[in-house]
């Protein structure tokens, strides 16, 4: 663990900091009503609070003051704002730096801190950025980006991360493919319910051909759609093709089997008893 966390922050150390020269702390608004007394934790408190009543403005001011004083909750929140356009203009660039100084900062070698969670979703959102690049800012850099989601994948166990792992894996970007691989990390993101996934490891399983292992369509059909039902609009854009796809080439009987299987996953996830 302690050895894999030093190899990602060396990681930051080699590539981010070029792109970072510098990442200082938050300037903080002398004109905002906040105690600068206060805590963190009773800044990060005083921001959440006025946060959940859309007071985001005075949210987005007490976060700072309490990520200046070395709140990892509040600095991550301050970069979510960033990169949602929540509250503030959205501006990537500001996000990543945000995020690079929670991954360069880490207080717990093990992992196991309060603020893993934070760490965790910060290495994911850089791994996101370096995938896809910020014009003017950072270079698209897939072996980085692989390199970031491959330590949030084993050291936290992200599901994201190991979902945006194994399409890397099946697709080879980033270095080698790896399809049988890849399904490994699909299956840990599966069976903590991401449901992309789940979406792609039943492709996969549908036919087995792509993974080197015997077809299994009931499963395989039964998962995708379970992800469809379970799918906001974005995730059912790349689903539903996939679905309508194996359901096309799904038996009749292969096609009832899926669907009470699903039907039945669906309804005891939700606590609702099926009649007979």
């Amino acid at each position: 663990m302690r050895t894999s966390n030093r190899f990602l922050l060396a990681c930051v150390a080699g590539m981010i900091f070029a792109a970072v020269p510098g990442a200082n702390a938050l300037a903080l608004d002398p004109a905002a009503k906040t105690d600068p007394n206060a805590s963190p934790i009773e800044l990060f408190a005083e921001g959440f609070k006025a946060y959940k009543r859309g007071e985001k403005s005075q949210a987005f001011e007490t976060l700072r003051y309490a990520a200046d004083k070395g709140h990892r909750g509040a600095l991550w929140k301050l970069g979510r704002m960033y990169a949602d356009g929540d509250g503030v203009p959205e501006n990537d660039f500001e996000a990543f730096k945000i995020f690079e100084q929670i991954v360069r900062e880490p207080d717990d070698p093990s992992g196991a801190s309060a603020n893993a969670a934070y760490v965790a979703s910060a290495v994911v959102a850089l791994a996101d950025y370096l995938r896809r690049g910020i014009p003017g800012h950072v270079d698209p850099n897939l072996p980085r980006s692989r390199q970031f989601y491959f330590h949030a994948a084993s050291f936290f166990g992200d599901p994201k991360a190991q979902f945006e792992l194994g399409r890397m894996m099946l697709h080879g970007e980033g270095g080698r493919e790896n399809p049988r691989q890849a399904a490994r990390w699909l299956k840990l993101a599966a069976a903590k319910g991401h449901v992309g996934a789940q979406a792609l490891l039943g492709y996969l399983l549908f036919d087995g051909r792509t993974i080197a292992l015997e077809p299994e369509p009931v499963r395989g059909l039964a998962m995708l759609t379970m992800a469809l039902r379970r799918s906001d609009e974005s995730e059912r854009e790349w689903i539903r093709p996939l679905q309508e796809e194996v359901f096309g080439l799904a038996s009749e009987a292969e096609r009832r089997t899926a669907q009470s299987y699903a039907d039945q996953q669906l309804a005891s996830a939700s606590g609702v008893r099926l009649s007979n």
